[in-house]
């Protein structure tokens, strides 16, 4: 008992890959699951999120440096950029076809 809670208290890089491992894991379930447009979206910022997880993790337990908080930034403005474009389509998906369901749209208009 005491080994496992040391284990907690402690946080290594095991913890970081099981955390970024579930958050992976939510969201290609709901890319995969989810109708609705902007629910999809979600699951690929947690898919971004999980990535941003490793690379601070692996930056600081393999060599020490910032590398792996820079290309977290990176991919935090990636994130906001996508959130913001995929947003507007969106939008005009619903203004033209009154529905966000992403099994709904199988045409396109001018």
């Amino acid at each position: 008992m005491q080994d496992f809670l040391q284990w907690l208290q402690q946080p290594g890089l095991n913890h970081f890959l099981l955390l970024s491992g579930i958050l992976f894991s939510l969201g290609v379930f709901a890319v995969i699951s989810r109708k609705n447009a902007i629910m999809v979206l979600m699951g690929i910022e947690l898919i971004l999120n999980s990535a941003n997880i490793n690379f601070i993790a692996f930056s600081r337990f393999s060599t020490g440096t910032f590398d792996g908080q820079v290309i977290a930034i990176f991919v935090i403005i990636l994130a906001a950029a996508e959130a913001a474009i995929a947003l507007a389509i969106v939008l005009n998906i619903y203004q033209n076809f009154n529905t966000v369901n992403v099994d709904e749209i199988n045409q396109l208009r001018d």
